[in-house]
């Protein structure tokens, strides 16, 4: 039974954890702009066509 009680704990603690990591990264702005990386992919990176094209 005391096993089950170390758990809970355990797990409250880890719960709490991510708790507090989520809430940094919402209040240091990693959730402000979430237009961005979803059209990102849809642009060249202008720095790896350089390097393409000197192996080529």
């Amino acid at each position: 039974m005391s096993v089950i009680a170390v758990l809970i704990l355990i797990s409250v603690f880890v719960a709490l954890g991510f708790l507090i990591l989520f809430l940094w990264a919402v209040k240091s702005g990693q959730y402000d702009d979430t237009y961005t990386p979803s059209i990102r992919m849809l642009f060249e990176d202008k720095n790896k066509n350089k390097s393409d094209n000197k192996i080529n």
